[in-house]
């Protein structure tokens, strides 16, 4: 059962959001929080595994919110709901460590595939947001980060590999199957990646990838 607490000033959003998750009867609404303080109060007194956050929210916005919630003792992955793509709201949910950025106007069969693939340990973005990012990173003309080369110098040839195929949104089943290795290696594999490149999540290591000229 995937726990999920949904953050948004907005209570017909909140119902509507709560609404389309009860019908997968392996996701359990446990807490819906009207702002960023409040979802830092539920998020402690219950063990949340995704928290779905808008951004725009009283009191806590949602990206000191992540901030916070990825500080807990069992923190919560977090999928930014929001109705703005705007470039900063993509960059700072990331950089607090959303392992996603969707859309208000994505489509329900993608919120609920959201949070299966987060849940699993995949990241999912909206393509609005994925352009954005692969413009400024992928595109941006400019010369590879140096700095960015060395904390990628940490890494074994394999998890270089694995790094490579998540940078491209690839799963742990995908680079599994691509790799010849068990999927229970890919996530091993993953996780000394995340340490050994000092970051909270997917998304940043494959921010960090492409930063470096990995992809």
């Amino acid at each position: 059962m995937i726990r999920v607490m949904i953050a948004d000033d907005d209570a017909l959003v909140r119902l509507g959001l709560a609404d389309l998750l009860t019908t997968d009867e392996s996701i359990h609404v446990v807490a819906q929080a009207a702002d960023g303080l409040h979802a830092i109060q539920l998020a402690t007194a219950h063990r949340v595994d995704i928290a779905l956050v808008d951004v725009r929210m009283p009191r806590m916005d949602g990206i000191t919110a992540i901030t916070r919630l990825r500080a807990l003792p069992h923190p919560p992955k977090v999928i930014t709901l929001t109705t703005f793509d705007l470039d900063e709201y993509v960059y700072n949910a990331l950089a607090a460590g959303a392992d996603g950025f969707l859309l208000k106007d994505t489509d329900p069969a993608e919120i609920l595939r959201a949070v299966h693939l987060v849940h699993a340990g995949s990241a999912m973005l909206h393509p609005t947001a994925a352009r954005r990012l692969i413009d400024r990173y992928h595109h941006s003309g400019q010369p590879h980060n140096a700095a960015a080369r060395s904390r990628l110098d940490q890494l074994t040839p394999r998890e270089h590999d694995v790094l490579a195929m998540l940078a491209q949104g690839d799963t742990n089943a995908g680079i599994a199957t691509a790799l010849g290795m068990r999927e229970s290696t890919v996530k091993a594999h993953v996780s000394r990646i995340l340490t050994a490149l000092d970051v909270t999540n997917r998304v940043q290591a494959a921010l960090l990838a492409r930063d470096a000229g990995l992809t």
